[in-house]
C-alpha cells in the first residue's frame, strides 16, 4: 500500500517559510540516496521536530528517544537473520531444570533446529533457557528484558551477538510477534498469559499475520485445557469471541505434534499481505480446478464481494518482488473471521488440492511474513 504522507504535519512546522519539509527531505537524500524510503524519515524526523515544538514534557522525550534507539537496534542487528523462519518459545522462567517441562522445551529447541528454524525466547531461565539449549547458539535468538533485578541471559545467548536487550517491555513484545513464523506457549505465569491472549487479539484482530499459535503441554497437563475450558465455557459461550476463533490455535502434547503443526502450516501457505482492497495469499504450489471450486462455496463468508481468483505475479507488489515465483490466491476479505480464515489455510495446505504433488516446501530464504 502507498505510504500517505503527513502533509498537515510538514504545513504546521513550516510555517510562512514553507522550506522545512524540502530541506529535511534534501538531507536524507545525501545520506541515503536510493532509499524508497525518504518520505518516511522525512515525516519520522518531522514527527520528532513537532514534539520539540510542542515541548510538553522531558519524560515523553525521553520514552520516544529510548523507544527510537530500542528500535533501531532492533531492526539493524535482527537484519543478520533476515529471511530465516523464526518460532517465538514462550514459558515461565521459574520451571525447574528437573520439571518434565524442562526437558520437554530442551527437546522442542532441537527438534526445530533440525526443521532450520531459529527459536526466539525472552532469553532468561526455566523454558527459555531449556529451548535455546536444545536448540544451540546458531539457531537461537534471546530478547532480554533490562530489569534492577534478575533475568539474566541464558548461557547459550549471553554475551552473544544472538542476544538483544529491551528497556521497554512494548517494544520487546513487539519484536517477540513481528519476528515469528510460529508461536510456541508452554505453561507460565501472568507473563505467559499476557503474551497468549495478546497474541491472540493480535491475530484475532488481523494486526498480526496469521501464523500457527501452539499451545504445548506434558501428556496429562491440564494447564491449557483448564484455560481453554475457560475460554469455551465463558468466552465463547458468551459470544464474547466467535467459535472459529478457536481455530486460531492447537493444543498438543508432545514435541513432534508441535513441530509437525508449524511444517504443515507452511506445506502450501507462503505469506499473506493486503495490496490495497485485495488480500493476497502466497503459495508454494497452484491449487486445482476441484480445490478452487469448493472454496469459492464453501469460504464465499470470508468475501465482501466478488469471489476467489488465483493468478501469477503481475508486477503489483514490487516492493516484494522477490516472491514473484509464488501463485496468488486474491479476494476482497472482510477482515473479521481470522479463524475461518486458518481453515482456509489449512484446507490450501493439503497437498491433495494442488495441481501437482510436490515436496516438502524449504523453511529457508524466506522473508519475514507481514501485512501491508
Amino acid at each position: 500500500m502507498p505510504y500517505q504522507s503527513n502533509d498537515l504535519l510538514s504545513r504546521d512546522l513550516q510555517g510562512n517559510g514553507g522550506e522545512l519539509a524540502q530541506q529535511v527531505e534534501e538531507q536524507l537524500k545525501l545520506i541515503s540516496p536510493n532509499s524508497a524510503n525518504i518520505a518516511i524519515y522525512r515525516d519520522m524526523i518531522l514527527t520528532v521536530l513537532h514534539m520539540a515544538k510542542q515541548d510538553h514534557s522531558r519524560w515523553n522525550a525521553k520514552i520516544t528517544l529510548q523507544a527510537l534507539r530500542e528500535l533501531e537496534q532492533a531492526f539493524r542487528v535482527l537484519e543478520q537473520f533476515k529471511g530465516r523462519r523464526k518460532v517465538t518459545v514462550f514459558g515461565s522462567a521459574r520451571t525447574a531444570t528437573e520439571h518434565p517441562l524442562y526437558a520437554m522445551a530442551r527437546e522442542l529447541g532441537a527438534a526445530l533446529a533440525r526443521s532450520d528454524l531459529m527459536v526466539i525466547t525472552g532469553a532468561g531461565g526455566g523454558i527459555m533457557s531449556a529451548a535455546h539449549e536444545g536448540a544451540g547458539l546458531e539457531h537461537s535468538l534471546g530478547f532480554n528484558i533490562t530489569l534492577p533485578f534478575e533475568q539474566h541471559a541464558n548461557p547459550t545467548v549471553d554475551g552473544t551477538g544472538n542476544l538483544l536487550p529491551f528497556h521497554f517491555f512494548f517494544t520487546r513484545k513487539l519484536f517477540f510477534v513481528k519476528e515469528a513464523d510460529a508461536l510456541v506457549l508452554c505453561p507460565g505465569g501472568f507473563g505467559t498469559l499476557d503474551e497468549a491472549l495478546e497474541v491472540l487479539t493480535l491475530i484475532q484482530t488481523g494486526k498480526s499475520p496469521l501464523v500457527p499459535v501452539v499451545l504445548l503441554d506434558t501428556p496429562g497437563g491440564r494447564f491449557w485445557e483448564s484455560a481453554l475450558d475457560f475460554i469455551r465455557n465463558e468466552l465463547e459461550a458468551n459470544h464474547y469471541i466467535l467459535p472459529s476463533d478457536m481455530k486460531l490455535m492447537r493444543l498438543v502434547y508432545n514435541v513432534e505434534e508441535a513441530v509437525q503443526e508449524i511444517q504443515q502450516f507452511y506445506g502450501n501457505f507462503h505469506s499473506s499481505r493486503w495490496l490495497k482492497h485485495q488480500f493476497i495469499i502466497r503459495m508454494n504450489h497452484p491449487l486445482n480446478e476441484q480445490a478452487l471450486e469448493h472454496i469459492q462455496q464453501a469460504f464465499a463468508d470470508l468475501c465482501l464481494s466478488d469471489c476467489f481468483h488465483q493468478h501469477s505475479y503481475a508486477g503489483e507488489e514490487q516492493d516484494e518482488a522477490q516472491f514473484s515465483h509464488l501463485t496468488r490466491l486474491s479476494f476482497t476479505f472482510t477482515a473479521r473471521n481470522h479463524g475461518r480464515l486458518r481453515e482456509l489455510v489449512d484446507f490450501i495446505n493439503l497437498p491433495e488440492n494442488w495441481t501437482e504433488a510436490a515436496p516438502q516446501a524449504s523453511q529457508r530464504n524466506r522473508e519475514p511474513i507481514k501485512l501491508t
